[in-house]
C-alpha cells in the first residue's frame, strides 16, 4: 500500500491545479484528499454534480462530505433526461450520461482557470461493462487511483486509516440502473424507485436496489439482509402497491452490481464501445 500511495502522490504531483468529479462516495473523497495534502487546498476543487438520474440526498451528502473536510467545492446541475439515449436507457447509456458529466465538470473547472479534471475510477471499474470511460478518455479525463493500482480494498482500507468518515459508504449509481435497457424512463418512474429506496432504508436495508419492470417491482437486498426482508414482507407489499406496483417480487441471488447488463449481448457492448 505504501507503493500505492507513493504512486498516487507522484502521479498527483504532475499537475498545478485540478477539479475533481466529487460524487461524495469513498473513491472521489478520498482522492480529493489525497490532491489537497500534496497541491494545497487552493489548487482543489470538487465538483458536484446532481441530475434527474440521482436523489437530492446523494447531492446534499456530497455537498456536506466536502464541508467537513474542508475541500473548496461547487455544486451543478446536468439535464440528462433530455438525452434521447438516456431517457430511453439505451446500452449507450452510460456513455451519454459520462459525457454529459465530463463536458458539466470541465465546463465548471475552465471557469475556475483550471484545465485538468479527474476522476474517481479504480481499477474494480475494469471488470465490468464500462462504456463511460470511452466518454472518459475523449474528454481527456484522468484516473490517478487508476493509475496507482486501487482497488476498492485498497481504498477502503486507507480511507479508513486516514479516518474519513466515509469510508465504508454503500456506492451509489445512476438511477437508470434501476430500469431495464429500452425502458423509456419517466420522472414518475424515477420518483416511485427514489421513494421505494428511501423506505427500505427506513427499515435498515442500507444495501438496495429497486430494479423497476413496469408492473413489477423487484427488490435486491444484500444477500445476509435477505431473511430480514422476508420477515417484512407485508409492510413491504403494502408500501410498494401503495407506490403504483401491481406485483413485488425480492431477488433470491441478492444485489449484484451490473445485474442489468446480462440481458447485453456481446455485440450490444461493442455497439455501446463504438458508437
Amino acid at each position: 500500500m505504501e507503493e500505492k500511495e507513493q504512486a498516487l502522490i507522484n502521479e498527483i504531483k504532475k499537475q498545478d491545479k485540478v477539479a475533481i468529479a466529487f460524487s461524495g462516495g469513498i473513491d472521489s473523497v478520498y482522492l480529493t484528499k489525497k490532491a489537497v495534502e500534496v497541491l494545497g487546498k487552493e489548487n482543489v476543487l470538487a465538483v458536484i454534480v446532481n441530475s434527474e438520474l440521482f436523489t437530492n440526498e446523494e447531492f446534499d451528502k456530497a455537498k456536506k462530505t466536502a464541508e467537513i473536510l474542508g475541500i473548496n467545492f461547487e455544486g451543478t446541475y446536468m439535464h440528462e433526461l433530455h438525452i434521447s439515449a438516456i431517457a430511453n436507457n439505451r446500452p449507450n447509456t452510460w456513455y451519454s450520461s459520462k459525457k454529459e458529466l465530463y463536458t458539466t465538470i470541465k465546463h465548471v473547472a475552465a471557469s475556475h482557470g483550471i484545465a485538468t479534471v479527474y476522476d474517481g475510477m479504480i481499477i474494480d471499474d475494469f471488470k465490468d461493462f464500462r462504456p463511460g470511460m470511452k466518454a472518459k478518455d475523449e474528454a481527456g479525463v484522468i484516473s490517478p487511483l487508476q493509475i496507482a493500482g486501487y482497488y476498492k480494498t485498497d481504498v477502503r482500507r486507507m480511507a479508513k486509516a486516514d479516518s474519513i468518515n466515509v469510508w465504508n459508504k454503500v456506492a451509489s449509481c445512476s438511477l437508470c440502473s434501476r430500469f431495464p435497457y429500452n425502458t423509456h424512463i419517466t420522472r414518475k418512474m424515477i420518483n416511485q424507485v427514489i421513494d421505494g429506496e428511501r423506505f427500505m432504508h427506513s427499515l435498515g436495508f442500507n444495501t438496495v436496489r429497486v430494479r423497476h419492470h413496469g408492473d413489477i417491482v423487484r427488490l435486491e437486498v444484500a444477500p445476509e439482509k435477505i431473511v430480514d426482508l422476508v420477515a417484512k414482507r407485508d409492510i413491504v407489499t403494502k408500501k410498494f402497491k401503495e407506490l403504483g406496483f401491481l406485483y413485488v417480487a425480492m431477488d433470491f441471488e441478492g444485489y449484484t452490481e451490473g445485474k442489468m447488463n446480462v440481458t447485453l449481448t456481446e455485440e450490444d457492448k461493442l455497439a455501446s464501445y463504438t458508437a
